[in-house]
């Protein structure tokens, strides 16, 4: 029997030139994978879904050499065509001038690039130096060629005077379309949770950019909303289904950043059936520990009701459960 869902794979084939500090992935092996072995992964799963989209990458879009043929070869292995989410390589847009026209001719109207601040800074927070000067260049290539540029920045306590200073530097660079937000707090950017930015401290310059502002909540504020629900984070997929691959072959929910909690197995060492069946039963260390605690217990084992800190609230119960789900998952290694 074929599961009617949608199942988009996104396998990690090339990797990303980048090691961003904030990476809510963290930091993901490196491997190269070939065009066999992205062929064998989706026959192993086609007997079992309906519809399959895959994607020949989980971080840096087009981060390869052969980005067109890619792009076709992705397209061929897929039932529902693959999105482009208005990403792009902007490590390939400086490096190869008929890649902007590539993007162009695929349809692409948009492109968001992500800062951390001027140069240094973002330097930094990308993890190669350069990245700041790549950005800007690919911000003016993109104008030429008549593709729309939109700048994302990424905001907490280190930074966030600087990203005041990068809306000048938008400006400067015609750019308009511009948001500024903290990130999720899972993956590396949970290990910034110290630096995490407190509501009172966004700069006035900012908060008319800041994304989704009027529904921005402190740690303190989320505490409040959650200290007496007595139900239980689970999170769970409304149409498509989507798993994670990386270059070790490991599976994983996109729900949060890959973890051993989170895996649902690997595609050389388990069988695909039995994949398929924690796939559709959510049956990972990580959900099962999810199932077992109520929020407000995980408010009071995990939240710090002194804290400005910003989060929407969705992230917010993420960032608990997995506190929670490191804690009951090491525990059991012991």
């Amino acid at each position: 029997m074929k599961f009617e869902r949608t199942l988009a794979i996104c396998l990690d084939m090339n990797g990303c030139p980048n090691r961003c500090l904030h990476c809510w992935l963290g930091d993901l092996p490196n491997h190269k994978l070939n065009d066999k072995t992205a062929t064998k992964i989706v026959k192993l799963f086609k007997p079992y879904f309906e519809n399959i989209t895959f994607y020949s990458w989980l971080r840096e879009p087009d981060f390869t050499k052969d980005y067109k043929a890619r792009w076709l070869k992705d397209n061929k292995l897929s039932t529902i065509k693959p999105k482009r989410f208005e990403l792009a390589s902007y490590f390939t847009i400086v490096r190869d001038p008929e890649y902007v026209k590539w993007l162009k001719a695929v349809g692409t109207k948009k492109v968001q690039l992500t800062f951390f601040g001027l140069e240094a800074m973002t330097d930094k927070y990308v993890g190669r130096k350069g990245a700041y000067k790549e950005l800007i260049a690919a911000t003016k290539i993109l104008q030429d060629n008549d593709i729309d540029v939109r700048w994302q920045l990424f905001i907490n306590e280190e930074n966030k005077d600087e990203v005041s200073h990068l809306l000048d530097v938008a400006a400067e660079n015609k750019v308009t379309d511009i948001f500024v937000h903290e990130g999720s707090c899972d993956g590396n950017n949970r290990k910034l949770y110290d630096i995490r930015i407190n509501k009172d401290n966004i700069p006035l310059k900012v908060k008319p950019y800041y994304l989704n502002y009027e529904n921005l909540l402190s740690e303190s504020e989320c505490i409040e909303l959650l200290k007496d629900d007595d139900s239980y984070f689970i999170p769970k997929y409304k149409d498509e289904i989507v798993i994670y691959i990386t270059s070790d072959l490991n599976v994983y929910f996109n729900f949060t950043n890959p973890s051993a909690a989170w895996q649902i197995g690997n595609i050389e060492d388990d069988d695909i059936s039995e994949i398929v069946r924690k796939i559709v039963a959510g049956d990972v260390p990580a959900l099962k520990f999810a199932r077992s605690i109520l929020l407000s217990d995980l408010v009071k084992l995990y939240g710090d009701s002194n804290s400005d800190k910003v989060f929407s609230l969705e992230d917010y119960k993420m960032y608990l459960l997995n506190n929670y789900v490191d804690d009951k998952y090491n525990s059991k290694l012991q």
